[in-house]
């Protein structure tokens, strides 16, 4: 059975293993790229790694975990937008925004062993959960919209947000196009 669990310092070897047997994602990344510079860090996937791990300890970076027989098997990282300030096409978005989300979900990662299993919904349903728990609030994600990719193929590990199908089965609302092939997504969280 699969459970959702926080990342936070006790959880951090599940989401470490996960990220190891990834391979560091996308170069040595560790879903460290939304959460912006935050003091020293050092470069490579060690310094992506050691930076997460501390942002972790920290309490100021986020995920629900889908773990699976005592391992993590996906994560979808939320955060408040101080918390993760880096998105893709960052002046776009501001200048077509028309208020601040209270939290954002930056990337859905699914273990290559387990894609296409419903697991980044699972994830994304998790990461909801956990922000209405935090006191919910307005809710954005900014997955594929895969209707603009029509006719091309795009394998899954490039879909790090998912796509805007499985937001809209969540229950999140399409606001606006962001960049060629994403889109602005939106979830009013009530507090649980």
């Amino acid at each position: 059975m699969d459970t959702i669990v926080p990342l936070d310092a006790k959880t951090w070897p599940l989401f470490a293993d996960l990220n190891e047997r990834q391979g560091g994602l996308f170069g040595g990344c560790w879903c460290s790229y939304f959460h912006g510079e935050r003091g020293e860090r050092e470069p490579g996937a060690e310094g992506s790694r050691a930076f997460k791990e501390r942002l972790v300890r920290d309490g100021v970076a986020h995920a629900a975990l889908v773990v699976r027989d005592g391992e993590a098997v996906a994560w979808a990282e939320y955060g408040t937008p101080e918390e993760l300030p880096n998105i893709h096409h960052r002046k776009q978005y501001d200048a077509e925004k028309e208020r601040d989300a209270d939290f954002r979900i930056t990337c859905i990662q699914v273990d290559k062993r387990w894609r296409k299993q419903g697991l980044a919904e699972l994830a994304l349903r998790g990461a909801v959960e956990l922000i209405a728990a935090r006191g919910g609030g307005l809710v954005e994600g900014y997955p594929h919209d895969m209707a603009l990719k029509e006719g091309k193929k795009t394998s899954s590990s490039f879909l790090y947000n998912g796509t805007r199908r499985m937001y809209e089965r969540v229950g999140f609302v399409y606001v606006r196009p962001k960049g060629q092939f994403n889109c602005v997504m939106q979830l009013e969280v009530p507090p649980a």
